[in-house]
Order: C-alpha cells, then sequence, then structure tokens
C-alpha cells in the first residue's frame, strides 16, 4: 500500500509539473534590441514573476501561460527618462505644482517605465513631493534634489542663495538615497557661479552626479567653464541643443570645448522641454558628430502640448536626424540608467525587472516640431505599441494582451 501511494504521489507530482507553465508571459517573434547584451536580432522574450527569465530565438509557446505575437514589431528594455517634472497637485502656480504633470498620464504610453524628476523639489519639500507623488505613481520614479531647498518655486525662489544649503541637501538624499539619485541645479539667473558651486559641494559630500540647467548665460560664468573646469566626469549638462548654448564657431563648427567636455566625461542630456531643442542647432551639430549621450524629454505641462510631447517623439526626431535606431535605444535605456547609477534597469538581462517596450517603426510622411515652432520633416516614426513594468502590462494599444471579446466566456 505504501508502494501504492508514493508511486500515486511521483505521478501526481510529474503530471503538475508537465502542465505547470514555466514561464508567465512570453513575447513571440519580435525583433529585439537590447544595446547593453549587444542584441539586435528576432529574439523571443519569456518573463516570471516580474523578472526576464529567458532571451532566446526560439521559445516553445507550450512553456508560457500566456503569449503575445508581437512579430514585425521592436522589443526594447522599458524607456528611463532622467529629465521630468512630476511633482503636481499642490495648487502652486510653479513646477512645483501646477505646471508638472502627473507621471503615470505620460509614462506607460510613450514605453516608458522609469522617470527622475529632475530637481523640482529641494530638501524643504522633496518629502511631500514623495508622499503626494512617488508614493502614489505605479511609474517607477526617482528624483534629482534641487541645491534650491524651496526647489523650482519660480521667480525668486530659485534665486535665493540663502536656501542653498549643501548640508541639508545630503542630509535628506542620505534619508532617502534609494529614491534620490543626484542633485540638479537650474534657472540661476546670477552673474556669479554660487548655484553651481553650491551643487558641486553638495554632490561631493554625497557620492552623487549632478545636472546641470545653467539657467541664464553670463559672460562672468562662461559656458565652456562650466563644461571644463566646475562640471566632474559623470555630471550632467542638460539642454544640449539650447539655442543660448554657444555651439558654433564663425565658420558653423561645433566649438571644441564641447567635445573635450565629452573627452572629459561629461554627459551631455538632451532635455527637450518647450524651451531648449532647436532643429538650427541639433541637425548641423550631428553631421558633425555632436551626438547626445542621453535623450530626456523635459516633461512638463507646456512642454507634452508643445513639440516634445512625449518621449517616442523626441527619439523619432533623433532617428530622422541620422542616428541609427539602435543608439536611439542605448541613449534612452541603458545610457541613462548608468548616468543616475542605476544599472539595474535599463536593460534585459536574465533576471533584471521585466520592464519592456514594444514599438512600431512606422514609414510615411511625418512632421517634427522644435521650440521654436520649426518643422523638420521625417519618414519614420516611432510608436508605442506596448509597455510592461514589472512583467505587468500597463499599456496596450491594440490588446494584443486580451482575447476577443467573440471568445466564449470561462463558466468557471
Amino acid at each position: 500500500m505504501r508502494l501504492l501511494m508514493t508511486a500515486l504521489i511521483l505521478t501526481i507530482g510529474i503530471w503538475s509539473s508537465a502542465v505547470q507553465p514555466k514561464y508567465d508571459l512570453l513575447l513571440k517573434n519580435g525583433h529585439v534590441i537590447d544595446p547593453k547584451n549587444n542584441i539586435n536580432e528576432k529574439r523571443d522574450i519569456a518573463i516570471l514573476k516580474g523578472l526576464i527569465a529567458a532571451v532566446e530565438k526560439n521559445i516553445d509557446p507550450s512553456t508560457a501561460a500566456r503569449v503575445v505575437d508581437v512579430n514585425g514589431l521592436y522589443v526594447t528594455p522599458g524607456l528611463v527618462d532622467i529629465h521630468v517634472h512630476v511633482y503636481a497637485g499642490t495648487g502652486v502656480k510653479a513646477y512645483t505644482g501646477d505646471w508638472s504633470v502627473y507621471p503615470d498620464l505620460h509614462s506607460f504610453r510613450s514605453c516608458t517605465t522609469t522617470m527622475v524628476d529632475a530637481g523640482t523639489a529641494g530638501w524643504q519639500n522633496f518629502e511631500d513631493f514623495k508622499q503626494r507623488v512617488i508614493e502614489r505613481s505605479q511609474t517607477r520614479v526617482f528624483a534629482l534634489l534641487n541645491i534650491v531647498g524651496l526647489g523650482m518655486g519660480g521667480g525668486p525662489i530659485e534665486q535665493d542663495t540663502n536656501d542653498m544649503n549643501p548640508g541639508k541637501t545630503v542630509e535628506m538624499i542620505e534619508k532617502y538615497r534609494e529614491i534620490i539619485v543626484g542633485i540638479k541645479t537650474a534657472h540661476y539667473a546670477k552673474p556669479d557661479w554660487t548655484a553651481v558651486d553650491r551643487a558641486l559641494e553638495a554632490a561631493t559630500l554625497a557620492n552623487v552626479p549632478l545636472m546641470v540647467d545653467f539657467g541664464e548665460f553670463r559672460p562672468e560664468r562662461p559656458h565652456w567653464d562650466l563644461i571644463l573646469k566646475k562640471l566632474r566626469p559623470g555630471d550632467i549638462y542638460t539642454h544640449t541643443y539650447l539655442s543660448r548654448v554657444p555651439m558654433f564657431d564663425e565658420n558653423g563648427k561645433v566649438r571644441p570645448y564641447l567635445f573635450e567636455g565629452k573627452k572629459r566625461g561629461v554627459i551631455f542630456d538632451v532635455g527637450h522641454g518647450a524651451g531648449s531643442f532647436v532643429f538650427r542647432y541639433a541637425v548641423p551639430a550631428m553631421k558633425q558628430g555632436f551626438t547626445p549621450n542621453s535623450i530626456s524629454t523635459d516633461l512638463h505641462l507646456r512642454s507634452a502640448n508643445g513639440g516634445m510631447k512625449d518621449m517616442v517623439n523626441v527619439m523619432s526626431k533623433f532617428l530622422n536626424m541620422g542616428m541609427p535606431l539602435e543608439e536611439v535605444i542605448l541613449k534612452s535605456t541603458w545610457n541613462p540608467s548608468k548616468e543616475i547609477k542605476r544599472e539595474k534597469f535599463g536593460h534585459l538581462s536574465i533576471g533584471a525587472p521585466a520592464d519592456v517596450a514594444v514599438f512600431r517603426l512606422e514609414r510615411g510622411d511625418f512632421g517634427y516640431v522644435d521650440v521654436e515652432k520649426a518643422m523638420m520633416k521625417g519618414n519614420q516614426r516611432m510608436a508605442c505599441e506596448m509597455t510592461l513594468l514589472d512583467g505587468n502590462v500597463m499599456y496596450d494599444l491594440n490588446g494584443r494582451n486580451s482575447d476577443s471579446w467573440e471568445k466564449p466566456v470561462s463558466s468557471k
């Protein structure tokens, strides 16, 4: 009898393992672009318990509980946008309020799984931002802490050097190091280096990168000194193609200091925004080999409804300016993840969080608009088809993960 029971238990175990799916979800037949792992070919991706479980040329669909056919589409890591403003809901008429947007309304529909709020809050209001937005968002949100204690509150608030306190800034970083990935200085208009110097002091003490939006360009603090003398390797200059940048010499050539800055290890980030990207700079600079390290939106209320629109639209601009698709993906996934020292994200390695973007690459007659309302024609456009965060389908434009309404409903 005991032998019979043992045999029965073994038989049930074998039967159970045979019918139990090996994977939760399988993305089948897509063209995978994963720059970190040098993959640019047709592959299948299997997901188990929110993690990437397999990336292979052919995975048996019978091994997955659910299969999504992504034939003809591109599959990449979820996008990482390191310049957004999402401190919404305070009622303040500034970036620390009405000019910010809620992340979940803009992330997944643009194939973005990770956002970095770029200094909207400082040490005085970061905890309110954390409670009000970060903890309530499905989007993965990190933050750069503004060197100004009250953050991007507009007007005199952002010029108040008395509120630029490196010690208090570092204390807040230490308290929330899992969320705060760096420091930001922005919009400073005075002719001195106070904002940059205080931000650098805090960044050095906390051992985090600094992002600089240079604000007003003043002869007393030239841009080349920022790039060549102030910023450290790994620090980020955002708004690369801003029209106030002294980018070209009298012959239309990109000035050498910018290439020298890149060689020093300074990161050049796009930060498109509503006022910081012009084709008359970006197109000739790209042709001369001065390309950004990372692509980001500078998402906020005005930019979302202007020429910027969203992450995939900005990526499409670079694609149409001649940047290869694999490089566009690299600078929207793995590069920004490294820049904020969050190398867990931005790739499809086995065991990584299953943050996945699925794109269509459309061909046609398209128009792209910059912050000066100048238009550039293009024949390609990236469009977000599906977005997964930690293996969960967060956005599905054409219902690829859904059953037909005509399918009989189970009686169970």
